[in-house]
């Protein structure tokens, strides 16, 4: 059953409502499978949905825009290996809404956990100055988990954190090929190759202070949602499902969703009710 978003606008005309999804609801299948092998067909439809939004970044042409000052101001943050070009369709759409919209200055986010963590904060800490506001966090894949972090250190500076095909209950639940170029990054870390991340991030000291945070309380009065795909052939969607999170159910493979309509719209939506709050 597709439930609207509270809130929605009604502009969500042709746009597929996310499915509102209950831990309850879903039961068993959060048990994580030993590994993550998505389907031929799930893998074929991923590598195409490059193609599709590779094309959708190039021919992307920013357009005056208005800034609505009654609109919250939102960070966007990338994926693995994604630098900030990758959220573009969706910063021109928030910004034609009124939005001030911020790149997180990763490029490519590859680095060590918390150092690329600390990058951020540093980054929200500016934007939130120059705003004078607190400020929406959207990110896509480990851009959410980086996400969630940032939120936990300054819940004062945060409005609401939205993770796209985050899996910040098992952030290692991945598919072989992505654990294979995570394996390739290590060895070069350990070969002394500076700016990616090393063994310690995947099972090191790193490592569990990330889950010591991700698997914490998170701040009250901040409102948090989880946008997950059955179809993501990337990581294991069950990893989305944060005890923390309200879930959503979107159609979209995991290399597109920073660039998906239907996602884009339901981002929208969700960020068009919030009214910004000053710094306390």
């Amino acid at each position: 059953m597709s439930v609207p978003l509270e809130g929605s606008a009604a502009h969500t005309v042709g746009v597929t409502n996310p499915v509102v999804r209950s831990l309850d609801e879903i039961g068993d299948l959060l048990k994580h499978p030993s590994t993550f092998r998505p389907s031929v067909v799930t893998s074929v439809r991923e590598n195409l949905s490059v193609l599709r939004v590779a094309g959708r970044i190039i021919q992307q042409r920013p357009a005056p825009t208005e800034v609505d000052l009654d609109r919250v101001p939102v960070l966007l943050v990338p994926g693995f290996g994604a630098t900030d070009i990758a959220m573009a369709p969706m910063a021109e759409v928030l910004r034609r809404q009124g939005h001030r919209t911020f790149r997180s200055g990763i490029g490519p986010n590859i680095g060590c956990t918390v150092e690329v963590a600390d990058a951020l904060e540093r980054r929200l800490e500016v934007v939130a100055e120059r705003s004078g506001e607190r400020v929406a966090l959207v990110g896509w894949s480990r851009g959410g988990t980086l996400g969630k972090l940032v939120t936990v250190r300054r819940p004062d500076l945060v409005e609401c954190l939205i993770t796209l095909g985050t899996p910040n209950t098992h952030p290692l639940a991945v598919s072989e090929t992505l654990a294979a170029q995570i394996g390739v990054l290590a060895r070069l870390r350990a070969l002394g190759i500076p700016g990616v991340l090393g063994e310690d991030c995947l099972s090191g000291d790193c490592a569990r202070s990330v889950m010591a945070v991700l698997e914490g309380d998170f701040p009250p009065g901040i409102r948090y949602v989880s946008l997950f795909s059955m179809d993501d052939g990337v990581i294991d969607w069950r990893a989305c499902l944060d005890p923390e999170a309200e879930h959503l159910e979107v159609h979209a493979t995991h290399m597109s969703m920073g660039a998906d309509d239907e996602v884009i719209e339901i981002v929208r939506d969700l960020l068009a009710p919030m009214p910004p709050h000053p710094l306390a």
